[in-house]
């Protein structure tokens, strides 16, 4: 456990290096008590000097250095990987669906909704500063096909163009964008390695929707 800084130590500028140095950059209420004796204050002393963002409620990241008094905010997608690496780790939270595809560039709309494949079940959290939400899908996280991407919080776990086709294929509505997913699963498909498709279609009992694939997404 982190040692407790006592009120006097606290920094004035900055924030801690353990806060930093944490997956995605992202804070918990929790964690910030390991280093505090009064976290609430000090995590609100932080929020406001802008060293500090809050997410939503419990959540914060550490702003970038070169944003620091400049309104910034992360992006929904960096956002959510954050919360989930928080709550799960970040090898066990995985931008899925729409919010994959939107880190693939095959979304250019932002929505208000990001999807996070989680090991257990999780609530939907509520966005503090926009009106967004990020939603929680069980999955068998260590069977997905999935890349590393750079965010501005960090590195993210996303699945891949194969994975991603697959998923948006077999729930388009996830995220209350269909329309949104179909256009972005057509975007990625001509991407998509064929063999790799298939391999994930059998191991992952999507056989049908990659046969309806190609016409579903035109």
């Amino acid at each position: 456990m982190m040692p407790i800084m006592a009120q006097g130590t606290q920094r004035r500028a900055g924030v801690p290096a353990e806060f930093a140095s944490l997956p995605m950059r992202t804070v918990t209420s929790a964690l910030a008590a390991s280093v505090y004796a009064r976290p609430a204050p000090q995590l609100a002393r932080m929020a406001r000097e802008g060293v500090l963002h809050r997410v939503a409620r419990g959540y914060y990241v550490v702003v970038p250095a070169e944003h620091v008094g400049s309104g910034w905010i992360p992006t929904l997608e960096a956002a959510a990987a954050g919360i989930g690496a928080a709550d799960f780790g970040p090898d066990h939270a995985i931008l899925m669906g729409l919010s994959a595809a939107r880190m693939h560039g095959a979304l250019p709309r932002a929505i208000a909704t990001a999807i996070v494949a989680v090991p257990r079940q999780r609530a939907a959290i509520t966005i503090a500063d926009r009106d967004s939400l990020v939603r929680f899908v069980v999955r068998h996280v260590d069977r997905l096909d999935v890349e590393s991407m750079v965010t501005e919080l960090g590195r993210a776990t996303v699945t891949t163009p194969e994975q991603t086709v697959l998923d948006l294929a077999r729930r388009p509505s996830l995220g209350g964008a269909p329309d949104e997913a179909r256009a972005a699963a057509g975007v990625l498909l001509p991407r998509c390695d064929r063999q790799v498709l298939e391999r994930l279609a059998i191991e992952q009992h999507m056989r049908a929707t990659l046969i309806r694939l190609p016409t579903w997404a035109k």
